[in-house]
């Protein structure tokens, strides 16, 4: 028997008061935020039965909250590990070394893009512009930038991660 999916009490109160926000009818105007929420309870990412739930509350069809959840990218599909690594490939990052940050953090790690470590503690997935071209090249970690990122600045942080030292929130 398959576990029944609702949020904790105090997130749905949260739920409750982003649709308040907006006039009757217009629920589905609080689908992003509501989505950002229930990626963090369920798990880290967005399964079906999860998205099916946030339509229900939001009284909009499934269809609505899957064309959001995969458009944006700072929303996961399948299982992440616990630092995803959305590094900047667009023009600025690129011509400022992105292309080698990301090729060190493959190979130091060993995976491929949208990949996830065998312990699960990272998973690296290439960003489109991230809005932060002064200070490429850069990556997002959590809600955190790390700017003007060198292999040497990467290795800090991954080993930062790998201690428990790095805030995501």
């Amino acid at each position: 028997m398959s576990e029944t999916i609702a949020f904790k009490p105090e997130s749905l109160a949260q739920v409750h008061k982003m649709m308040a926000r907006y006039p009757e009818g217009r629920q589905k105007s609080a689908l992003i935020p509501v989505l950002h929420l229930a990626q963090k309870e369920f798990g880290g990412w967005l399964d079906v039965p999860v998205m099916d739930y946030v339509a229900e509350l939001l009284s909009i069809k499934p269809i609505e909250v899957y064309e959001v959840a995969t458009f944006y990218t700072m929303f996961n599909m399948k299982p992440v590990g616990k630092y995803v690594l959305e590094v900047c490939r667009t023009g600025p990052c690129m011509v400022s070394g992105s292309e080698k940050i990301l090729n060190h953090i493959r190979t130091k790690l060993n995976i491929k893009d949208g990949e996830t470590t065998e312990d699960g503690m990272f998973t690296l997935k290439p960003a489109e512009c991230l809005g932060a071209c002064g200070y490429a090249p850069m990556m997002q970690l959590g809600k955190f930038f790390h700017e003007n990122l060198t292999i040497e600045k990467v290795d800090e942080i991954l080993d930062l991660c790998r201690e428990g030292q790095v805030a995501l929130d």
